[in-house]
């Protein structure tokens, strides 16, 4: 229950079902969300990393598992890893439950291990490209997949000021922030190597990377190496996105592949402009041109343009605002999202 969009997801599915279920109980190998689920009742079971292979930790996994199924008299299984797939799987061959898996993200390996973790599960996928990669790739009925798209609540909290972004903006600097964990997927090297190229143009901008990750230092070197270091600034790990991007002029999502992100939809909320790379699910969020820019990945000249675009347009970037708060009411709100899944929890039921 570390930090990112699959555990803001299984926090979101907690709070959506506990008025609706008898028990709910979480297994994790821990992290900073734990706490949330104490905050809300929720029994948290510790179990090792479910990355480890190795046939120790899998027999370890697997007892523990069987045993918290057997134990807290268990009948729904819902997983959000392949791995967690797999051993749910397996200890399918003797308990009874239903089986549920959400699949956050497009893949293209592990065939063999994927079709077998998720033969018997009836799979919710975050997105149609999520839909089609499982379809396509690993062969898996459209039958037994159930599109829901992941959404927010809307940010009805009066905005907290954060000193640093209100001193920049009282100087009258532009702030750009890209909010995500900082890894190889999330594409930050080519935000950061954008920002010489903005700043051509634009001088008084200012860049936040808002996440932590590993990558962290390999992102704090590139910084140093394109003498930037005044520009940008690292705030961390935020639990307050939606308060965080009221107060930024542009949100970036320079992500190399995603299933369907979350960034794009707690922008929408907030009524945020967005530049984002033109991958898998982000496509199914933004329109390009309608409520925001889509770009090539790795594409840093594009994405410099897009970026000096939202500035050089105000009228254009306006339209862009009104179109995101309609596409998030429309779409991707909470409330859209608690609907489809009591309705699914209750259909796999009867």
């Amino acid at each position: 229950m570390n930090l990112g969009g699959t555990e803001k997801v299984v926090l979101q599915l907690c709070e959506i079902m506990k008025s609706e279920a008898d028990k709910i109980v979480v297994c994790s190998c821990g992290g900073v969300n734990v706490e949330n689920l104490n905050k809300m009742n929720i029994k948290h079971y510790n179990i090792p990393d479910i990355d480890k292979k190795d046939i120790r930790t899998i027999l370890t996994v697997l007892k523990k598992i069987s045993m918290i199924i057997k134990e807290e008299n268990i009948n729904i299984v819902h997983t959000h890893h392949r791995m967690a797939a797999f051993y749910t799987r397996i200890i399918g061959f003797t308990r009874n439950f239903i089986f549920i898996n959400n699949s956050h993200n497009t893949f293209y390996d592990k065939k063999l291990l994927t079709k077998f973790s998720l033969g018997k599960a009836n799979i919710v996928a975050v997105g149609n490209k999520v839909k089609d990669n499982l379809c396509d790739f690993y062969g898996i009925s459209k039958f037994n997949i159930e599109v829901i798209h992941n959404a927010v609540e809307p940010f009805e909290d009066q905005i907290e000021p954060i000193e640093i972004l209100k001193k920049y903006k009282r100087d009258g600097y532009a702030l750009v922030g890209n909010i995500g964990r900082i890894s190889e997927q999330k594409g930050m090297e080519y935000f950061v190597r954008t920002i010489p190229l903005v700043l051509e143009k634009y001088k008084k901008t200012k860049f936040f990377i808002i996440g932590d990750g590993e990558d962290k230092g390999k992102i704090k070197t590139l910084i140093s190496e394109l003498h930037v270091e005044d520009y940008v600034v690292l705030l961390g790990y935020r639990n307050d996105i939606q308060n965080v991007m009221s107060q930024l002029d542009l949100i970036v999502l320079s992500s190399l592949w995603e299933g369907l992100p979350l960034t794009p939809i707690e922008a929408f909320s907030v009524a945020k402009p967005i530049v984002a790379t033109a991958v898998d699910g982000t496509v199914e969020i933004i329109d390009d041109d309608v409520n925001g820019i889509l770009v090539g990945p790795k594409d840093i000249k594009e994405l410099a343009d897009a970026i000096i675009s939202i500035f050089k347009f105000p009228e254009r970037t306006e339209m862009f605002k009104i179109n995101a708060l309609k596409k998030y009411n429309e779409e991707f709100s909470y409330e859209i999202l608690k609907d489809r899944y009591i309705k699914y929890y209750k259909r796999l039921m009867e």
